[in-house]
């Protein structure tokens, strides 16, 4: 494989150091080889270079909240190459997300999709991911509803006893999934919670195989009952239920829960609502973002798309930084914080000898 070298541009090796301008990036067999100034890496003759001036590069980005659920990914075995490339770049990868968590999909077709990834066959990032969610009894959205919102006809698992929440999580991991994802408390009312019990037995059954688990907490009820019973990270905030009270992210911090803020879908969701009720939420989100990050709480980027069918990701920034989250602590909720919570970190993440050349040149 011939080596390239990525000249010229200003590198953010990670989001705690400082950038390299004018650098050079030295890629062999698909490792990071060498980074630093121009002049300071010795570009051999043969080398490709790629002229990134005036360019900036980072490690690649990870999205940690997607879905495979558009009936667009239906079958996914049978779709041309070139039309789910095409997909593949509209939702995911022109935004610079190189690894993405898949929370919530029918496990079997996801599987399919990177297999045909990982097969070279085309290209698109690196998957994980939770296969069907496990949903509290009645809990689950009907088939008739995922008909009207364009989503797969996916049959998901409902549980309520903790032999019930056990089984269908070791049936998942069984089949080979990245993680376990539970609805702490279902949508729609009257709401309907999953009891901490199921929780604390999905989750010990996904720890005991070094697994993640997430967790949509939709109420304090059920956001009580995700922290209690072991959940790993918070598919959402929860800005309906007002501020974390200092005792509660205290807790969480304890815990070592991370949260996936989601803002902008907030305004998605309230998007027919009077702008009066929408902006009102969306405040609410931000504001119970900057108490997490403020008591120092652990952030992973994620945006909900594939739910959510408006991939652009410039106004989950823009609400992040409203919440006083700066561009290096952005950055590391796109890179190293995932990488790190995931166990990558010696992979990719960040921009060094040995890495992966895993990169987005934005």
């Amino acid at each position: 494989m011939q080596p390239w070298a990525l000249v010229g541009g200003t590198v953010y090796v990670s989001p705690t150091e400082a950038p390299i301008k004018d650098a050079v990036i030295l890629i062999r067999s698909g490792a990071i080889a060498a980074v630093g100034r121009k002049g300071s890496v010795r570009v051999s003759a043969g080398t490709q270079k790629l002229d990134c001036s005036g360019l900036t590069i980072t490690a690649g980005f990870w999205n940690n909240h997607v879905h495979f659920v558009q009936r667009k990914w239906a079958h996914v075995q049978a779709i041309p190459a070139a039309e789910l490339s095409e997909q593949m770049t509209d939702m995911v990868t022109r935004w610079g997300f190189t690894s993405v968590f898949d929370i919530g999909s029918a496990w079997e077709n996801t599987r399919r999709l990177r297999e045909r990834i990982e097969s070279g066959e085309l290209p698109g990032p690196r998957i994980r991911s939770t296969g069907e969610i496990l949903f509290p009894k009645g809990g689950a959205p009907e088939l008739r509803i995922l008909d009207v919102v364009g989503t797969l006809r996916i049959q998901f698992p409902e549980v309520q006893e903790t032999a019930e929440a056990a089984a269908q999580a070791r049936k998942l991991l069984d089949a080979g999934v990245d993680g376990i994802k539970v609805y702490a408390a279902s949508l729609g009312s009257p709401t309907v919670l999953l009891p901490q019990a199921a929780i604390e037995a999905a989750a010990h059954e996904a720890h005991a195989r070094g697994k993640p688990v997430f967790a949509h907490p939709q109420t304090r009820e059920g956001l009580m009952a995700a922290v209690h019973g072991g959940a790993d990270i918070l598919a959402h905030g929860i800005p309906n239920a007002g501020q974390l009270d200092d005792a509660t992210i205290v807790e969480m911090k304890q815990k070592g829960i991370a949260i996936i803020p989601t803002l902008k879908l907030w305004r998605y969701e309230l998007r027919n609502d009077r702008t009066s009720q929408r902006q009102q939420f969306v405040k609410a989100g931000v504001d119970q973002l900057r108490s997490w990050v403020t008591a120092g709480g652990n952030v992973l980027f994620g945006t909900d798309v594939g739910y959510m069918d408006d991939y652009d990701t410039t106004e989950e920034y823009e609400l992040m930084a409203q919440s006083g989250m700066n561009a290096r602590q952005i950055l590391a909720s796109l890179t190293t914080a995932p990488a790190g919570r995931f166990g990558d970190s010696g992979h990719v993440g960040r921009i060094a000898p040995g890495f992966a050349a895993d990169l987005v040149v934005p």
